[in-house]
């Protein structure tokens, strides 16, 4: 990994992880609703799984190895 990349990890972590909060809001508030869209529902449950496992890829990358 170069200089760039090991600068440019952090922030898109922290874009990620506030795309998954905002996400986490938005299914809340659809759960709230009279008569919820299960279909939105679905895919933004989907799309927050998918931000979860590309957040744990990066949160990987920016940890160092330690050999024990």
């Amino acid at each position: 990994m170069n200089d760039d990349e090991d600068r440019s990890l952090p922030a898109e972590l922290a874009r990620l992880q506030q795309e998954h909060r905002d996400l986490d809001a938005a299914i809340e508030a659809l759960h709230h609703s009279p008569a919820p869209d299960l279909l939105r529902l679905q895919r933004l449950k989907k799309r927050k799984l998918q931000l979860r496992d590309r957040i744990s890829f990066i949160e990987d990358q920016i940890t160092p190895d330690i050999i024990a």
